[in-house]
């Protein structure tokens, strides 16, 4: 027996450390188990998290409140963020930055740097020669720009996820604006990327939105399509978003709910804080009026005084919104003289009369993108905080014309609540049931390249080619391939922003440069000498438009492919053959993406200027594409890198020729160098 019991010892033993091992390393994962999303509006931002026993769940900030301003105050050695920045608002108006959002990505000549300054004249802007952007400009030795702003409320709202999950937290959903921009996007990226904070997506706060309405609605979702409307008026901008809700059959987990952004209309400027601004200027006339002959100085020229009534409209636009009218009044507003005046809703409603009739603008956009009517929507839902102006609802109801407007979502916190749910989706640490998400390119991205060609006369000339490689409302994220099969010697492309036509004369000053980079490609020449006898199959440029809607170029190859004749003595050798060479410049990585299909989109000799969405000129199959990571020199990068890897050399192709010699295709690929992007 004893000799039994010293035969299991050493088993039990190793149990024993087996064990531990694994419940170490259950409870290391376990302190980053927690993720996190950010809702970041223009006025104030929510905060989700969810972690193991905490599913999704608001943060609550150090006031106890579920939202927290957007609002900084950068002193000499001091920062205050949320409430505490907002309560120095009126003692320190220039140093208490709001609403810098509104500058992200965005060039010194800029409308909306211009608006901003009108808006807020104390505050300093300055110009950044070597970005061609603005900063602020708080003291001769303090200067910060949007982005680093931007990048410290960040890790303000990381510090308040952490105290609330208990454990440190690095990965979190963002979301943004449907209408940022590429410029913008990188803006926000580059400032989660100084904040510490691993993006795991950018979302767009709308497709938040229709994500946890469908969440919360999941046995409603059948195999007939349902489109809802979702109208978002926040303070800084409005957004109308048209989603199709159904069941799909998926590849791996079966038949599942999907969502799919079919439509979506924007207006930038319209929003609760333009109604504020129309109230301050009111409130402001109205209190030079009552000093009128005191030779008093206009309340306009103080700062401080001007906060004051920013923040006097702002409550004022919330008591009108359930009241027929209001008495503003602020203790001590200038000069120690005290202000009071009664404003009507009728005023307010007169004062903002051009901002109402701007409401069914969204409306009509996102309806002629998803080219649908009204009578396809079933339903029409607001969300966000302007959209509980009374006159707003009046408008947009007699706009879509239905009996009334659905108000069983949570206007505030449907984003914040979506975007951490896909939160948890994305992270490696939770397992949540599938819900299929298909965003939708709002800005048209192609290819523009310049050839030689001879004409029948002899005369050679310049030949201007447009390739589209992400169409307006198509999907993403999702990977695409041009192919330049007529080039042997070193070239240049641009890649650029498709047709705009959908956006105004103003906007499109807004939207800044449609010249996204161009790429200079080098080596082209040297790679068809390195293999004269292989026949060229052209240069294969690598795109991906990845989940956060953030376009990079993988890699540019030289493809070579030869025929090699097979002996039946060697066949078992030769079969196995697969040559593939490659020249990196340089080491470098491509986001992983998940089953993210291949569009090919082949340069033809004859095809129209620009594609749409199903362009015959551009033969476009769906494929899959083998991961062949390359150095990306696009400034930042995507987020989330996988490590480098060798590209994989493409399977032989044997041809049936009973006892005749086999012949099987070798493919050389070089991959080339190029600057730009």
């Amino acid at each position: 027996m004893a000799a039994t019991v010293r035969r299991q010892r050493p088993r039990r033993l190793a149990c024993w450390a087996l064990m531990t091992v694994l419940l170490a390393d259950l409870l290391a994962l376990s302190d980053t188990l927690a993720v996190m999303s950010v809702d970041l509006g223009s006025e104030s931002m929510k905060v989700a998290i969810v972690k193991p026993g905490v599913p999704m769940e608001i943060v609550l900030n150090k006031e106890s409140r579920r939202k927290t301003p957007v609002t900084v105050t950068l002193k000499e050695n001091e920062r205050f963020f949320g409430d505490s920045a907002a309560s120095m608002a009126i003692k320190n108006p220039k140093a208490t930055l709001r609403y810098f959002q509104h500058l992200l990505g965005k060039q010194e000549n800029n409308p909306h740097v211009a608006l901003y300054k009108a808006r807020f004249p104390e505050h300093e802007l300055g110009f950044d020669p070597q970005r061609q952007t603005v900063y602020f400009q708080i003291s001769p030795q303090l200067q910060f720009s949007p982005e680093e702003v931007l990048s410290m409320l960040l890790n303000y709202s990381r510090s308040l996820a952490e105290d609330f999950a208990e454990q440190p937290i690095k990965d979190a959903v963002i979301t943004v604006p449907a209408f940022f921009n590429q410029a913008e996007r990188r803006a926000v990226l580059q400032a989660a990327r100084m904040a510490g904070l691993k993006v795991l997506q950018l979302i767009n706060d709308n497709t938040a939105t229709a994500l946890s309405y469908g969440v919360f609605r999941r046995k409603d979702i059948n195999s007939t399509a349902q489109n809802i409307m979702f109208y978002d008026m926040g303070s800084g901008s409005t957004v109308c978003t048209i989603v199709t809700y159904q069941t799909v059959k998926t590849k791996d987990a079966g038949i599942q709910p999907q969502l799919q952004i079919r439509g979506v209309g924007f207006d930038r400027t319209l929003g609760g804080l333009e109604m504020e601004l129309r109230l301050r200027e009111h409130l402001a006339r109205l209190f030079n009026e009552q000093r009128k002959g005191q030779r008093a100085k206009d309340v306009r020229e103080n700062p401080r005084a001007m906060a004051k009534l920013l923040r006097e409209a702002n409550r004022l636009k919330t008591v009108l919104s359930a009241n027929a009218d209001h008495m503003a009044q602020i203790e001590g507003l200038m000069d120690d003289v005290d202000f009071k005046a009664k404003v009507t809703r009728a005023e307010f409603e007169e004062l903002c009369a051009d901002l109402f009739e701007r409401v069914p603008g969204p409306v009509q956009q996102a309806l002629q993108s998803a080219e649908m009517k009204l009578d396809e929507i079933e339903q029409v839902i607001l969300v966000g905080g302007a959209t509980r102006v009374p006159k707003v609802q009046e408008v947009l109801l007699k706009a879509v014309g239905k009996e009334e407007l659905g108000k069983n979502i949570n206007a505030d916190e449907a984003a914040a609540m979506g975007a951490v749910y896909q939160a948890a989706a994305l992270s490696k640490a939770f397992k949540v049931k599938p819900f299929v998400v298909r965003d939708a390119v709002i800005y048209p991205i192609l290819v523009e390249f310049t050839r030689e060609v001879e004409e029948e006369t002899g005369v050679r000339s310049l030949k201007h080619n447009k390739r589209v490689l992400f169409s307006r409302m198509g999907p993403y994220p999702q990977r695409k391939v041009i192919t330049f099969n007529r080039y042997s010697h070193d070239f240049n492309f641009h890649i650029n922003y498709g047709d705009l036509g959908f956006l105004g004369p103003e906007d499109l000053r807004v939207f800044g440069s449609q010249n996204l980079t161009t790429v200079k490609l080098k080596g082209v020449g040297e790679s068809f000498k390195k293999y004269p006898d292989y026949e060229s199959k052209g240069i294969k440029a690598h795109f991906n438009l990845d989940e956060s809607g953030v376009l990079s170029l993988d890699r540019v190859e030289s493809v070579f492919e030869t025929l090699v004749e097979d002996s039946p003595e060697e066949e078992s050798t030769l079969t196995k053959l697969g040559n593939t060479i490659s020249s990196l410049f340089g080491g470098g990585s491509t986001p992983d993406t998940k089953e993210n299909g291949t569009d090919t989109v082949q340069e033809e000799e004859e095809g129209p200027a620009e594609g749409s969405k199903d362009e015959p000129g551009e033969q476009a199959e769906l494929k899959e594409e083998a991961e062949a990571p390359a150095e990306d020199t696009s400034s930042p990068p995507p987020p989330e890198a996988k490590g480098a890897a060798a590209p994989e050399g493409e399977k032989a192709a044997e041809k049936d020729g009973g006892d005749k010699p086999e012949a099987q295709a070798s493919v050389c690929r070089t991959l080339l160098s190029r600057f730009g992007f």
